[in-house]
């Protein structure tokens, strides 16, 4: 482990909020009441929209940070981090001013593309980790040229990182969610400009994990303590998310649940093991890839079911792990690549009049839990052992019934993350060398919750084929 002198202060740009916090530079640990946050409202709206105003978001972080700074909490800084939501994208005009809002890695609008019988997806897919999907610049920004007349394009981490210090430059982590990037060199694809119809130069430059900028004047005037503090350029929130919560060898997955869930494995790049079609491969930073499946319901799933519920506890209260009758296929966002689920497809099956609210509940928190489980199995196999699991995110850290759902779910012992800022805190150990460790409690599956759900499985299994079969009616 590194150790660095001073402070951390940490960006996180999330979906449904933004926050700064500072963090111990031995470990990584957030300091105690260093906290703000910004909360954030998506738009959607009809044909698959779900986008962020881009300046409402930037100046809700620069108020994190005035926030911090009324406190006294950006003394001492020796180092500001970054981590950001992937697949973002903003169409900007010649002066680089935006031409569209954020849209986010919910949104579905894009366009089809035709290139043919002599294209190799596969082949695609194997070099870049991503596939032709509309989570993708591949297939946004033929939609956006389409719509507009855009001069160039950057995602949201690459906007405020200009903001920041005037520099529009992206990270090898970023650039690798937006489905462009060739992950053996850590450049841009020239296949994948090609299909998106753009050359690199309308794209941000690509830096090393060690490049730093520093704050502009502007900034340095506002937050006097920060003048001459490196920047570091993004890490995606996923490869953060997996190194915050102790995951971050080829021996661990974790799984980390906030608004969306994941299951991820961090590993090197040289000599990394076959990448299955189902799994995606992004880059942590200029050594290491990320491989993984995330999941559009998950959190979002919790915090809705608990509003439109009116639920008196936020946990399924009474209801043992693996009972609920209510069996939940968590499509309600519809689903990551490479499926083509669309949203508006979640199912509730087997409700009956004695359900009460909690057993609904139970039964979606069931469901987002197999779906991670048949990302973990995948995992399993691709790296030829059954995979330690650590859990972390902030519906993890919220909910003790989750826990042990994940737990007799993937029937194995897990670890918990003791900390909730699990993105905040893999930036700053990407950036500063560190390797955390979880730090939390030590889960064991319970036998009869693990024999409820695996008779569960494969009815569960067999709903979610229907649903997706009747997604595309």
């Amino acid at each position: 482990m590194t150790k660095t002198d001073g402070r951390v202060l940490a960006l996180d740009l999330g979906t449904s909020s933004s926050r700064a916090l500072v963090l111990s530079a031995d470990d990584a640990a957030p300091l105690p009441g260093a906290l703000a946050r910004h909360k954030i409202s998506p738009t959607y709206a009809t044909g698959g929209s779900a986008t962020l105003d881009l300046h409402e978001y930037v100046e809700g972080l620069l108020g994190c940070l005035d926030e911090l700074q009324q406190n006294g909490h950006l003394d001492g800084i020796a180092a500001i981090v970054l981590s950001s939501q992937w697949h973002s994208i903003v169409a900007l005009d010649n002066k680089g001013d935006a031409l569209t809002p954020v849209i986010t890695w919910a949104d579905t609008r894009s366009v089809d593309l035709d290139l043919g019988s002599s294209f190799d997806e596969h082949a695609f897919h194997a070099r870049t980790g991503a596939w032709l999907h509309r989570l993708y610049w591949t297939r946004r920004i033929p939609w956006l040229l389409s719509s507009s007349s855009p001069a160039t394009f950057a995602g949201l981490p690459d906007l405020v990182l200009e903001r920041l210090t005037g520099e529009r430059v992206t990270s090898v982590s970023v650039a690798s969610g937006t489905g462009t990037l060739d992950l053996a060199t850590g450049l841009y694809d020239d296949e994948a400009l090609e299909i998106a119809q753009v050359k690199a130069d309308r794209l941000p430059p690509i830096v090393p994990t060690g490049w730093t900028g520093t704050l502009s004047a502007e900034y340095g005037r506002r937050w006097p303590g920060l003048v001459g503090v490196p920047v570091h350029p993004p890490t995606g929130d996923g490869a953060a998310s997996n190194v915050g919560s102790g995951g971050y060898d080829e021996t661990t997955a974790a799984v980390t649940v906030g608004t969306s869930a994941a299951v991820r494995v961090v590993h090197p790049i040289d000599d990394a093991p076959e990448l299955p079609w189902e799994l995606w491969r992004y880059r942590v930073d200029d050594k290491r890839a990320v491989t993984g499946m995330a999941f559009s319901a998950a959190g979002n799933v919790y915090a809705w079911l608990t509003s439109l519920l009116r639920l008196e506890s936020d946990e399924p209260v009474g209801v043992p792990i693996g009972a609920s009758r209510v069996i939940a296929i968590p499509f309600m966002a519809g689903t990551r690549p490479p499926a083509t689920v669309p949203s508006g497809s979640g199912v509730f099956f087997g409700l009956s009049f004695d359900d009460d609210a909690s057993g609904v509940l139970a039964g979606a928190l069931q469901g987002a839990a197999l779906e991670v489980d048949r990302g973990l199995r995948m995992l399993d196999a691709v790296f030829g052992r059954q995979l330690d699991v650590v859990l972390g995110g902030g519906s993890i850290d919220a909910s003790a019934w989750l826990r042990r759902c994940a737990t007799a779910t993937f029937a194995r012992p897990t670890t918990v993350c003791a900390e909730a800022e699990v993105g905040a805190r893999g930036a700053a150990a990407v950036a500063l060398g560190l390797s955390p460790a979880p730090g939390g409690a030590h889960l064991t599956p319970v036998d009869a919750e693990v024999e409820r759900v695996a008779a569960l499985r494969s009815r569960y299994e067999r709903l979610r084929e229907l649903a997706i079969q009747a997604s595309h009616v």
